[in-house]
């Protein structure tokens, strides 16, 4: 009976150490594209904000301008960018930013109020599943993302606002705080918001045909920017969230390992205790 027992706890232990050697796997390549991604959302921060910064300074200079894009939301349909992850065994990172968009979704009215653009394959499947209107879906390309394919997002999103087709356009993706905390936000990306308090440090420069034909101009650059480093951000943020879940996993591996060997030891203690005693009694009895 122990023999069996021992059997099975051995064969429970092989089959933690495999998983283990798959978890630490997989948390060692999650850590080395986690630093690639930031390293890539870093170089590309400073460009994207200075177009910011651009149209933080037309404002300043003509208060009063008009733009489409800066055009007061009224209460009509609503486009939500929804950026998830394309594979799971990340802990909560897909649902913590789905669980966020619902909830926005029912303060604007529930889905027949919203269409839901999505990036990431866990986010398409998500709201195909749930019957949304779906204007774009786009798996497999967080990873890898290039300008190019920003800019297709960025027009599927600019071109319908400002032919009136959306009220609103907002964005939803988790944010990289650190290797440990990761965090869903969402951010408005039309009509733009700017800020009415940023200080000019320089002369402000003429812009030619005017301030109004260049901040157009800029705008969909900018959504190009916010929707390439929101892909990226929320890329690392995934492979952060998955490192500290394999990481879990490999230590609640080893636990289970310690445990298992104990139990293991105890068994094989009392077979050996058995045996002995089998021996003894079988002695004894002979004599």
């Amino acid at each position: 009976m122990a023999s069996g027992n021992m059997k099975d706890i051995k064969r429970r232990i092989k089959s933690v150490e495999s998983t283990m050697q798959i978890t630490k796997a997989m948390e060692l390549v999650a850590s080395s594209k986690l630093r690639k991604a930031k390293e890539k959302a870093d170089k590309a921060r400073p460009y994207f904000n200075a177009l910011y910064e651009t149209m933080c300074e037309i404002q300043a200079e003509n208060p009063k301008f008009l733009s489409p894009f800066t055009r007061k939301a009224g209460e009509g349909k609503s486009l939500l960018v929804i950026i998830a992850g394309d594979r799971g065994l990340a802990g909560g990172f897909n649902m913590n930013v789905f669980k966020l968009a619902q909830s926005r979704i029912e303060e604007l009215g529930g889905k027949e109020k919203v269409d839901i653009l999505a990036i990431g394959k866990k986010a398409c499947e998500f709201f195909e599943k749930r019957g949304f209107t779906m204007v774009g879906t786009h798996a497999n390309i967080a990873e890898s993302i290039k300008i190019h394919q920003a800019e297709d997002i960025a027009d599927t999103i600019v071109t319908p606002y400002v032919k009136g087709v959306y009220e609103r356009a907002e964005l939803f993706y988790t944010e990289y705080v650190s290797p440990i905390t990761q965090q869903a936000v969402t951010k408005p990306l039309l009509p733009v918001e700017l800020d009415k308090d940023i200080k000019v440090s320089k002369a402000l420069p003429i812009y030619e045909p005017s301030a109004g034909a260049v901040f157009n101009h800029i705008v969909p650059r900018y959504i190009t920017g916010m929707i390439f480093g929101s892909c990226v951000d929320s890329f690392a943020s995934e492979q952060a969230a998955r490192r500290n879940a394999m990481e879990n996993a490999s230590d609640n591996a080893s636990e289970m390992i310690s445990s298992l060997s104990l139990m293991y030891n105890r068994a094989r203690q009392a077979s050996i205790t058995q045996e002995i005693t089998e021996i003894v009694g079988g002695a004894s009895g002979a004599e």
